[in-house]
């Protein structure tokens, strides 16, 4: 099976180690390319130097996770402008609303979101969303935006049937991670992901988190890593009444499309 994981935090520091052996693991198993997440103006610019190491595997976002929105200024903006100059650098984001935790003040968190897609009204580039515990405002702002912006994705997806309605309305493709894959808190979506149509459905790894719980064998490291995405495709295609092929196939082709891989 030919897969694309969508996002995968390969900048993390507990890749350090083992990062080619990492990425080769993944391709072992079908998973041929990933979109490397930029979530800080360093992670970025770092996300955006590993896509230039291994050319036609990898590819980056860039933008500023809402936790370091606190952060964001002007020289922050000059950075994520120039960074998306390059062709390889293929969504603006992770950006966008976290009131679970509030890391940043909540203003902070919405200037930094409106910047970020700004940037996206500017360069042309799909957006890599994050949204958690903040729904309100992250559609307010969407909707205020839209015209103006082209393909989105709701990356990471965890929240309810309702909310993926309104993101659907509003044209925004979702990402499903391992978070379907545990029991104790994505169970839900198992009852609505085959709602998703297939041409706005994408699946992501977001590595190092989130290791599928399901997984079998078990591993002992907590990690998470791209290649186990294969794990996260047959739990989606279970759900949907699909096969795992088809599945792959879908999601391949529609993450291909979204990010012009």
């Amino acid at each position: 099976m030919d897969m694309i994981d969508i996002g995968c935090n390969l900048t993390h520091d507990s890749f350090d180690k083992d990062r080619p052996e990492v990425i080769e693991a993944a391709r072992a198993v079908g998973v041929t390319q990933m979109v490397v997440t930029g979530a800080s103006e360093d992670g970025s610019v770092k996300a955006l130097e590993l896509a230039r190491q291994w050319p036609g595997i990898l590819s980056a976002t860039a933008g500023v996770h809402p936790h370091l929105a606190a952060d964001f200024s002007a020289d922050t903006a000059s950075v994520l402008a120039e960074l998306h100059r390059d062709e390889r650098v293929v969504a603006v984001g992770e950006c966008g609303l976290d009131y679970f935790r509030d890391f940043s003040p909540r203003p902070a968190q919405r200037r930094a979101f409106e910047r970020q897609l700004e940037l996206a009204v500017d360069c042309g580039k799909p957006v890599f969303l994050h949204q958690r515990e903040a729904h309100e405002d992250f559609m307010a702002i969407l909707k205020e935006f839209r015209s103006s912006l082209g393909a989105l994705v709701v990356h990471c997806f965890t929240d309810t049937r309702e909310a993926m309605l309104d993101y659907l309305a509003l044209d925004c493709h979702i990402g499903i991670t391992g978070w379907i894959c545990d029991e104790r808190r994505g169970h839900h979506l198992k009852d609505f992901v085959q709602e998703i149509p297939a041409d706005r459905l994408m699946i992501e790894t977001d590595a190092p988190y989130l290791k599928p719980r399901n997984l079998r064998p078990k591993v002992k490291s907590h990690r998470n890593e791209p290649q186990w995405l294969p794990w996260i495709a047959g739990t989606v295609a279970a759900c949907r009444g699909v096969s795992p092929v088809r599945l792959a196939e879908e999601t391949t082709a529609t993450a291909r499309a979204f990010f012009d891989l």
